[in-house]
């Protein structure tokens, strides 16, 4: 039985590298200027990789614990470091010098796009190339489908018909209970997952048999680097706003490209992840990492992203367009039909990533 008993150097070099650059940019003068200078890019260039590299660690470190600690802890303590990172993310960009009162949505919509068609779809693919096909749990997938089409029904199509305000917004009285109702049925999902049917979501595979939890010298050096990761994500957040800003101003992106960075940086250790499971034949674990972050993302930072609308009194437009509701439609009729049957093959994978690609055309073509 092995145990974690060494660190990645990536997992402790990026938090101090997020933290050092944090400093460095406090320093007067030497702040990002908005400019196409090559220092301007170069301070861009360095910015995305070092963040990058602290989300994957945050990632790294909150499993760590989450093995230790056993569930439902540790999957709540892993859903909590990527919302914590989110908001961070959002409430950021919503606060600056341009109003975005769109970012949550389009960040959670492009997280639901992303999942369910792009990273479903990758997966699907790669495992069926390698095995033809590939078994997973219809109850476990049915679980994941019900709670998302409540969900986004909830917080991305009802707010273009209500009455109480005129717009795709939901009235500060419609956004309380919303947010209570979101955070209640995540709760009670996660309760299902962890405790009352974890035989729905169990991943059978013989690769982590002999895999022990981290030493007690380990686990709390990954605590401290887990909220070192986290505090330099947040403190980068701003820095982060500015070079979407200027990228998007750069190469006259449309205001749903900073959502689709917003949820590409999130969920990009999980993906990573999940194409790792699908290419040792563990669809399952792909189905289990993709589909339950779409469901943290709107279960946990609608809540926590209208908390934060409300007290900076900041305007939270969650209504998609009708283009995006079909787009949305059609993909969650497209996931009943790919899990509904307990077997993959690599149409299915096909069919979801040429929606995604539709998704991503009509971003900047629209």
């Amino acid at each position: 039985m092995s145990a974690h008993t060494h660190m990645p150097r990536s997992a402790w070099v990026f938090p101090a590298l997020a933290v050092l650059f944090f400093a460095a940019t406090a320093i007067p003068g030497l702040g990002f200027g908005f400019t196409r200078s090559a220092s301007g890019l170069a301070f861009a260039a360095a910015l995305l990789v070092i963040l990058f590299g602290t989300v994957f660690a945050a990632v790294h470190h909150a499993e760590i614990i989450a093995e230790r600690i056993g569930e439902p802890y540790g999957t709540l303590l892993l859903t909590l470091a990527v919302t914590v990172i989110e908001v961070a993310l959002i409430a950021t960009i919503m606060l600056g010098d341009k109003a975005v009162p769109t970012l949550a949505r389009d960040t959670v919509f492009a997280v639901v796009m992303i999942v369910c068609n792009g990273l479903v779809g990758v997966c699907i693919m790669v495992g069926g190339l390698r095995y033809r096909e590939q078994g997973f749990q219809v109850s476990g997938a049915n679980v994941y489908l019900s709670v998302l089409i409540a969900l986004a029904t909830i917080t991305l199509v009802m707010p273009n018909h209500t009455l109480a305000t005129p717009g795709p917004v939901y009235s500060t009285l419609q956004l309380g209970f919303v947010s209570v109702v979101t955070l209640l049925l995540y709760g009670v999902f996660l309760y299902t997952q962890t405790i009352l049917h974890r035989d729905y979501f169990i991943v059978e595979s013989d690769g982590d048999a002999g895999h022990a939890p981290a030493s007690g010298g380990m686990l709390t050096l990954s605590i401290v680097l887990l909220m070192v990761s986290l505090l330099a994500v947040v403190l980068l957040a701003k820095k982060f706003s500015q070079v979407v800003d200027a990228g998007a101003a750069a190469i006259g992106a449309p205001p749903a490209f900073a959502g689709i960075l917003v949820a590409l940086l999130i969920l990009l250790p999980e993906s990573v992840a999940a194409l790792a499971a699908a290419r040792k034949n563990d669809l399952q674990k792909s189905i289990n990492l993709a589909l339950g972050s779409s469901l943290a993302t709107i279960g946990l930072t609608i809540p926590a992203v209208a908390v934060t609308a409300y007290f900076l009194d900041k305007q939270l437009v969650l209504g998609l367009e009708s283009r995006d509701t079909v787009l949305l439609v059609m993909t969650i009729a497209l996931s009943m039909l790919t899990f509904g049957t307990g077997r993959s093959n690599i149409l299915f994978g096909l069919v979801h990533l040429l929606v995604f690609a539709v998704f991503i055309f009509l971003v900047f073509a629209p």
